[in-house]
């Protein structure tokens, strides 16, 4: 039986990273790549010239253009996403039609068409969120979980993955550190002593593949990291570049946190530790709270979040030898050809 699989916002980095994994493997036969952005998507058919990957031009606001690129697919991986936290601080409500209504629409249309596993993706801004894109992203979280609820002997699974920082992802802070290295300019960060969690495209695909295995109804998978200020990160790149570059500190932008969190303190009271992740299981109670002894409380008082600041923490050094995983870093200090690897 073939298998396809159909990754939405598949022309960003997120997407496209998913879509190298399973490209030259004989786990798909066919990869669908939806997403409303025609160029980048000419740009990838020019640059993969592969029949294996197939574009469908649309929105995932737009229900009907889903339906069109769902039929058929038996694995989707929802990446579409309004993920800027400034400009969803002046639109909100683009990032709820695209953020929650969007996903909605995703898991309507993969309950219709049968699909067998979808998986979506969350970011640490979802936890305790102060900015709209984290409200957004927490609503499509509790979207596909409510959603699950109703799936048991259907056939289908719906679950999610949560991430931090993931570096050098379009419109991240390290291209940009970067550009204004290349061009001679101050490096600006908002503020010194703010942490992100820090993990490669790379690790956080691999995460995307367990839960299509290993995924049940609900859950909720979270990538385990390291942190590093983001001073720390403007010096490990200053450092690699052997530039002189000054730093400037900006302030902090609209809707941005001091450090992240990747796991709530209400989470971790029941989250499995798998190693290298957590696995946050759906509250499957219903609302006939009467039924249920309250459970968890003590231990909700005795445990922390995970957060950027809790976690292992990255020096200079450690932030150094990170960056050199990165394509980009590598083709840039040490010279390699990267030629193969499409950058969206």
């Amino acid at each position: 039986m073939p298998r396809n699989l159909l990754i939405t916002g598949g022309t960003g980095s997120f997407g496209n990273a998913v879509l190298r994994r399973f490209l030259n493997t004989d786990f798909f036969d066919e990869i669908r790549i939806f997403s409303r952005d025609e160029k980048k998507q000419d740009d990838m058919r020019h640059f993969y010239k592969n029949d294996k990957i197939k574009y469908y031009i649309g929105d995932t606001r737009d229900r009907l253009s889903i339906d069109m690129a769902m039929a058929g697919v038996d694995y989707v991986f929802h990446a579409a996403a309004l993920k800027q936290v400034p400009s969803c601080e002046f639109f909100p409500m683009e990032a709820v039609r695209t953020n929650v209504m969007g996903c909605e629409n995703v898991l309507e249309s993969a309950l219709l068409y049968g699909v067998k596993k979808v998986v979506i993706l969350s970011t640490d801004k979802a936890v305790y969120p102060i900015n709209a894109m984290g409200m957004s992203k927490a609503l499509s979280e509790k979207v596909m979980v409510a959603k699950s609820r109703n799936l048991n002997g259907k056939g289908i699974t719906f679950c999610g993955t949560r991430y931090g920082n993931v570096m050098a992802s379009r419109g991240s802070v390290i291209p940009l550190f970067i550009e204004q290295i290349k061009s001679g300019r101050p490096l600006t960060i908002t503020d010194p002593g703010m942490t992100r969690f820090m993990m490669s495209l790379d690790s956080a695909v691999d995460l995307v593949l367990y839960a299509f295995e290993h995924g049940r109804n609900g859950d909720i998978f979270v990538q385990k990291a390291p942190a590093a200020t983001i001073e720390t990160l403007a010096k490990a790149l200053i450092e690699l570049y052997n530039v002189s570059n000054p730093i400037k500190i900006i302030g902090t932008r609209h809707g941005e946190k001091l450090y992240e969190t990747l796991v709530s303190r209400e989470e971790m009271a029941k989250a499995e530790d798998l190693g290298n992740y957590f696995r946050i299981p759906a509250d499957t109670r219903d609302l006939n709270y009467g039924k249920y002894f309250t459970e968890g409380e003590r231990k909700i008082s005795e445990v922390d979040d995970y957060t950027s600041h809790n976690t292992e923490r990255l020096d200079v050094e450690g932030m150094k030898k990170l960056l050199l995983t990165l394509p980009v870093i590598r083709k840039d200090i040490l010279g390699e050809d990267i030629s193969e690897i499409y950058e969206p």
